[in-house]
């Protein structure tokens, strides 16, 4: 019997207060409403600002909520107005989306879509204001629009990535969020040239990801900084050639780096999340033509304090989100890529260092909260 246009009920990993453990529970899935899919889920993978939100550090608390956001899937039925979507495609839901229409998705430039750029304290959907997950009448809220710990979820259309059905769903599905923002903001933003030297701060999947983009640059030099020296060996697979602890120094890292690189690196990548390592990340690039970029999400009350100098001696600060890619425009080109061996899809594989069927997905919190490995895959059990 078709699930068109009706309610589904499935199994979805409800947080029901920060910090406690995820509860399996069955959901009622309303049907998709005007520009909306809904995705049967088949991967998904836990990302570090899944555990971000989840813990509810720092940002404004919202629960009962289904979180996830990095996952692959198949499209299982579509709502009004959406035409370039239809049941059986395959894609990969985003974070944030592209509306087509505004002066952010008509501009070459960015990927900040007035309608659908990312907002994690909404908890439903744009169209009516109200959620389409409950549990006996209880709404449950959304999370960045996907909402992916779940056997289904409804999107908006404009956060859906189609993306070529050959596509190993279980390898791609990375591509969603963390190994694209990594990758894109040194290949996108940074722009390293061949030869230059590259700073990479915190060294977790997104961190990696950036790295194998200044690999792929031509970078002679690719310094990882983290405080976790167990991540080093790993770090080697992605193109790190030297690696610095800021806990063996006395004196601040943008200091030693200097002194390794004779005035600074060419340029660096923040993607720790920590407001010292975003300071220091600017202040270790050289003067005259170094460029730091910015990842990490920091904390809502952190300052970035830096002598104006850092500026008037033509260092350059910017900002990447999501790689500075548009999803539904670049995404399933960065996926085509792969398909086509122009990037390496082994190396893809490589991110994925564990893996935890649907019913175990505290696990994967456990992998990540005691830094063990890089992303858990989360396989659904239809």
């Amino acid at each position: 019997m078709s699930s068109v246009g009706q309610v589904i009920r499935c199994k979805a990993a409800v947080a029901w207060e920060a910090g406690k453990p995820l509860v399996i529970e069955e959901v009622e899935v309303a049907p998709p409403q005007k520009d909306e899919v809904r995705l049967k889920i088949l991967y998904t993978s836990l990302c570090h600002s899944d555990v971000y939100f989840w813990e509810a550090k720092g940002q404004n608390p919202l629960f009962p909520r289904i979180l996830g956001h990095e996952a692959g899937g198949i499209v299982e039925s579509v709502g009004e107005g959406v035409t370039d979507l239809q049941p059986g495609d395959h894609v990969l839901p985003v974070f944030t989306g592209e509306c087509g229409d505004c002066p952010h998705c008509k501009s070459e430039e960015s990927n900040m879509c007035d309608l659908l750029r990312v907002n994690a304290d909404r908890g439903h959907m744009i169209h009516d204001g109200k959620t389409r997950f409950s549990i006996k009448g209880q709404p449950i809220y959304h999370f960045l629009g996907t909402s992916t710990f779940s056997e289904y979820t409804v999107v908006h259309a404009g956060q859906v990535a189609k993306i070529n059905p050959a596509a190993p769903l279980d390898k791609i599905c990375v591509l969603s969020c963390g190994i694209s923002t990594g990758f894109g903001a040194t290949v996108n933003v940074a722009k390293p040239k061949k030869g230059q030297s590259v700073a990479i701060f915190g060294l977790g999947a997104v961190g990696l990801a950036a790295a194998e983009g200044a690999r792929l640059s031509g970078a002679s030099r690719i310094i990882g900084i983290d405080l976790n020296p167990s991540r080093f060996e790993e770090a080697k697979k992605f193109g790190v050639t030297e690696f610095v602890n800021p806990k063996d120094y006395d004196k601040p890292i943008q200091q030693v780096i200097a002194e390794m690189t004779n005035g600074g690196v060419d340029r660096s990548v923040e993607c720790a999340g920590s407001i010292q390592a975003m300071i220091s990340a600017f202040e270790c690039v050289h003067d005259g033509w170094g460029v730091a970029v910015l990842v990490g999400i920091p904390s809502k009350d952190d300052a970035f304090k830096t002598s104006p100098v850092n500026f008037l001696t033509e260092r350059t600060l910017k900002g990447a989100f999501f790689g500075n890619y548009k999803p539904r425009t670049d995404i399933p080109k960065v996926v085509d890529q792969y398909m086509n061996k122009e990037l390496d899809l082994e190396r893809l594989e490589k991110f994925l260092t564990h893996s935890v069927p649907f019913s175990e997905i505290n696990k994967a919190f456990e992998y990540m909260l005691s830094g063990q490995g890089l992303r858990c895959m989360i396989y659904m059990e239809h």
